[in-house]
């Protein structure tokens, strides 16, 4: 794996970090209590084209690749990690499965207006019962006549409630078969609606709700790629899913790591910086090294993605890994802070609430490792 960065690369990362730090890191704490969506925020990040990384530029998108967007996503992420969250979501989740499966015509009604920020996007795969098994879907799309028509439930929209486009999984006949496909649909359709915004643990700027189909009508355009590709589309966008929520997590580790660094150089006990403790010096060492562990992983995922090699596992073990270091870390700086780390006053209790929901969301844990284990097991 090259590490060296493309001029490029680091052009898209110095620029996040620039406004990451200006203009996102002291909004983070009133989005996080407020459970405010950052609106104005993703707008303005679509206006420097980072919400559309990998799309052409010929569609309004940066025309760079997923190592950019990932460098991105971290920068953004350590200054608020819903905010990071909700542009990995709009680029991995909802453009990169438009711009790879979309008809030249959804492409060039979609993308644009996505690539700008001047709509936004979701993805609707969970369902209560069956989670993200997308052998549980459970919500089904019929053909009539040259129309869709789509009922059922989902679960866990993100960004559902500010998006006008959603990407929704539904099971299809093929002659007597059920197979799985995916539709672009606009959420002013009618028989769409959503739910109250979930009342969340972290990540709460990015926030979610359920989502009902009653009978919503859909031209046959609707269709994204072809009917019973859905299982396709999900494993690209999971994969590009998975290295996403790993940047998150760099940058939620990244900033605990910081501020449990700085409160060590200045907190003082009998006489002297607490840094000095070889305890401190511990954990701090093995933070750091944490963290670049999982940026190692993230990073040779996000590389392999881009020359076009298969990335299931290495997906997975950049999530795993990335995601439980992220907590690791954040935890151990609630510890490096003591009572303060307890205290709203201070970022890593917020920080160490968003690790806990990247080891959940775009796959749990434990799902990471059996996807591991089922690479490892077929040979």
């Amino acid at each position: 794996m090259d590490l060296d960065l493309t001029e490029a690369q680091k052009a898209l990362r110095d620029q996040a970090r620039d406004v990451a730090l200006r203009e996102i890191a002291g909004k983070a704490a009133e989005i996080d209590r407020r459970q405010r969506f950052p609106g104005e925020m993703v707008a303005q990040l679509g206006k420097l084209g980072m919400l559309a990384v990998t799309v052409p530029k010929a569609w309004g998108g940066l025309g760079l690749d997923m190592m950019a967007c990932t460098l991105m996503t971290e920068e953004l992420a350590s200054a608020c990690a819903s905010t990071g969250a909700i542009v990995a979501l709009q680029n991995v989740l909802v453009c990169e499965p438009i711009l790879r499966f979309g008809s030249e015509a959804q492409k060039s009604t979609w993308l644009p207006l996505l690539a700008t920020g001047a709509q936004l996007g979701c993805f609707a795969l969970t369902e209560s019962t069956g989670g993200t098994d997308p052998l549980g879907v459970s919500s089904v799309a019929r053909r009539e006549g040259d129309e869709w028509i789509l009922q059922g439930s989902k679960s866990f929209v993100t960004c559902g409630p500010s998006a006008q486009v959603a990407i929704v999984f539904a099971t299809t006949k093929a002659g007597a078969d059920d197979v799985l496909s995916a539709f672009l649909v606009p959420t002013d359709s009618p028989g769409l609606s959503f739910g109250p915004v979930y009342d969340k643990l972290g990540l709460r700027g990015a926030t979610a709700a359920s989502m009902t189909l009653d009978n919503v009508r859909l031209p046959a355009t609707a269709l994204l790629g072809a009917a019973g590709e859905g299982a396709d589309i999900l494993r690209v966008a999971g994969e590009g899913g998975r290295i996403g929520a790993a940047a998150v997590a760099l940058g939620v580790a990244r900033a605990a790591f910081a501020v449990a660094t700085s409160y060590a150089i200045s907190r003082r006990s009998h006489g002297e910086a607490i840094s000095e403790h070889q305890a401190i010096q511990f954990k701090l060492a093995d933070m750091s090294t944490q963290i670049d562990a999982g940026r190692l992983l993230t990073w040779r995922a996000a590389t392999s993605r881009d020359r076009g090699t298969p990335v299931g596992s290495q997906a997975a073990m950049a999530k795993l890994v990335a995601s439980e270091v992220a907590s690791k870390v954040a935890s151990d700086a609630v510890q490096v802070l003591g009572g303060n780390g307890c205290l709203t006053e201070f970022s890593v209790e917020r920080h160490f609430r968003d690790a806990k929901v990247t080891e959940i969301y775009e796959g749990t844990s434990e799902i990471q490792r059996l996807g591991i284990a089922s690479v490892l097991l077929k040979d």
